[in-house]
C-alpha cells in the first residue's frame, strides 16, 4: 500500500504571515493545486468545512446566519465561492471580534471568489494565489526568493539546488505539477486518466454554472486550442473560429480560464515614450502536463520530438518563475515580455524599479551568444536601465556569458 507524500509549501510561510495583519485570508487556484491540503496540514486544529459538498453547501445558502455558529471560527472554508451570501457574514464578524487569521476562503474560480472580496470584504482580507507544486518544492529547496537572473540570487540558489538531471525535467514537464500525481507511484495511465478526470471536474464545476456553456464540444475545442498556443502571442481571432464562436464569446471563455488558474497571460512591457512596442500579450498554460494532455503528447519522448516541445518548455519556465513570486505572497509579479515592430524579442523581462532584466528561455544545453541578440533593445528605452540577463536552458552549470548576462540551468529557477 502506497502512502500519500505530503509536500511542504513555500506558501505556507506567507499564509501564516498574512494570518498575523488580516481576519480573512483568500487562497486561490486552480482546481487540486492542493489549497485546501495546504491549509489543513499547516493549521492544525482549525474547523474545515466544503461548500462543493451539497448537503454543507445548502446549509450555507439557506441558513447563512447559523453557518458560522456551526462552523465557528477559525475555519477554513473551501470554495466559498459556491455561496456569496456568506461574505457578509464573514464582514461582521472580522468587524465585530477584530481577531487576526480567523477566515481561510479558497476559491478555484477566482473571478466570482475576488468580486465578492472587492465588493465585501474591501480591506479585511489578505489574497493569495497558488499554483501547481514548483521544481523547488518537489526536491526540498528552502531557497525562497523570487528569482532573479543575478549572482546573489545564483550564489543562494547553489547551495541548495539539485544537481541536473535532463531526463528528471523533462518527465516532470510531461507529467505537470498537480500533488496527486507525485503523492503515490504513478504512469502513463494514471496520468492520463487524471487529466480526463480533471478536465470533466473542471468543466461541470468550475465552468459550466460560470458560463452557462450550451456547447460543450465547442469549449473543449476553445481549451485544446489555447493549449496549441502556449508561449505564442494571443490570436483571440484564430481561437474564436477553431471553436466556431465569435470574439467576444472567446474573450469571455479566455478570462474565465485566467481566472480559475489554468493559463495565464504575459504582458508586453511598454513604454509610452517608444511607440514601436507590440502591446498583444503571450498566452501560456499553467500546468504543462495538462497541455502535453490535451495535445496528445502521450510520452516525454514524444514531447521532446514534437514540433511543441519549445513553446512548452518556455511555458514550463515561465511557470516556475511566476511560481517564485506567488509562493512569496506577491500576487502581481513583475513579468513582462519585450517585442517590437521589427520583431526583437526577448522572452521575459523581470522589472525592478526603472532596471529591467532580460532573461531568454531556449531548450539547448550549450546556447550561443547570439541567443540574446535582442537583449542590447533594452538599452534603447528612454530612462531604462538594462540590467544583468539570463538564458535559462538545459545546460548542467551556471556559467558566464557576457560581464553582465549568464547561462542557467532550469534547476537553478
Amino acid at each position: 500500500m502506497n502512502l500519500a507524500v505530503y509536500f511542504e509549501r513555500h506558501l505556507e510561510t506567507v499564509v501564516s504571515r498574512v494570518s498575523k495583519r488580516k481576519p480573512v485570508i483568500v487562497l486561490t487556484g486552480a482546481r487540486q493545486v492542493g489549497k485546501s491540503t495546504m491549509l489543513k496540514t499547516s493549521l492544525k486544529g482549525v474547523n474545515y468545512v466544503a461548500l462543493d459538498r451539497p448537503p454543507i453547501r445548502e446549509s450555507a445558502l439557506n441558513e447563512p446566519s447559523l453557518f458560522f455558529e456551526r462552523y465557528s471560527p477559525p475555519v477554513i472554508v473551501d470554495e466559498i465561492q459556491k455561496a456569496a451570501g456568506l461574505f457578509e457574514y464573514v464582514k461582521d464578524y472580522a468587524d465585530t471580534e477584530r481577531k487576526k487569521g480567523q477566515f481561510y476562503l479558497t476559491g478555484s474560480q477566482s473571478l466570482t471568489l475576488l468580486k465578492n472580496i472587492s465588493e465585501s470584504l474591501a480591506g479585511r482580507a489578505g489574497v493569495i494565489k497558488m499554483l501547481g507544486l514548483s521544481m523547488r518544492e518537489l526536491d526540498g529547496i528552502t531557497y525562497r526568493e523570487p528569482f532573479s537572473p543575478s549572482l546573489k540570487a545564483f550564489t543562494e540558489m547553489s547551495k541548495s539546488a539539485c544537481a541536473f538531471s535532463y531526463e528528471t525535467v523533462v518527465n516532470r514537464i510531461h507529467k505537470g505539477f498537480f500533488p496527486e500525481l507525485y503523492e503515490t507511484k504513478s504512469d502513463l495511465h494514471d496520468w492520463s486518466d487524471f487529466y480526463d478526470s480533471y478536465l470533466q471536474t473542471y468543466i461541470e464545476k468550475d465552468i459550466r454554472d460560470v458560463l452557462q456553456i450550451q456547447d460543450e464540444s465547442a469549449f473543449l475545442r476553445f481549451v485544446r486550442m489555447t493549449a496549441a498556443l502556449t508561449g505564442q502571442m494571443l490570436n483571440i481571432s484564430a481561437i474564436a473560429d477553431s471553436c466556431g464562436k465569435d470574439i467576444n464569446t472567446a474573450k469571455r471563455w479566455l478570462s474565465v480560464m485566467e481566472s480559475s488558474g489554468l493559463i495565464y497571460l504575459l504582458k508586453p512591457y511598454y513604454n509610452n515614450l517608444n511607440k514601436r512596442l507590440i502591446k498583444t500579450p503571450k498566452l501560456y498554460f499553467l500546468d504543462t502536463g495538462l497541455a502535453c494532455w490535451l495535445l496528445g503528447w502521450n510520452t516525454p519522448q514524444q514531447l521532446t520530438s514534437g514540433a511543441m516541445w519549445g513553446h512548452i518548455f518556455e511555458s514550463f519556465v515561465v511557470t516556475e518563475i511566476l511560481k517564485s513570486y506567488y509562493n512569496d505572497g506577491i500576487v502581481e509579479a513583475p513579468l513582462y515580455y519585450y517585442r517590437d515592430k521589427d520583431k526583437n524579442e526577448v522572452d521575459i523581462i523581470i522589472q525592478s524599479g526603472n532596471t529591467l532584466h532580460p532573461v531568454e528561455i531556449k531548450t539547448t544545453g550549450d546556447p550561443q551568444k547570439s541567443m540574446i541578440s535582442s537583449f542590447t533593445q533594452l538599452e534603447t528605452l528612454p530612462g531604462i536601465t538594462r540590467g544583468c540577463g539570463a538564458v535559462i536552458c538545459m545546460a548542467r552549470e551556471v556559467l558566464p556569458m557576457t560581464k553582465t548576462d549568464s547561462v542557467i540551468p532550469v534547476s537553478y529557477i
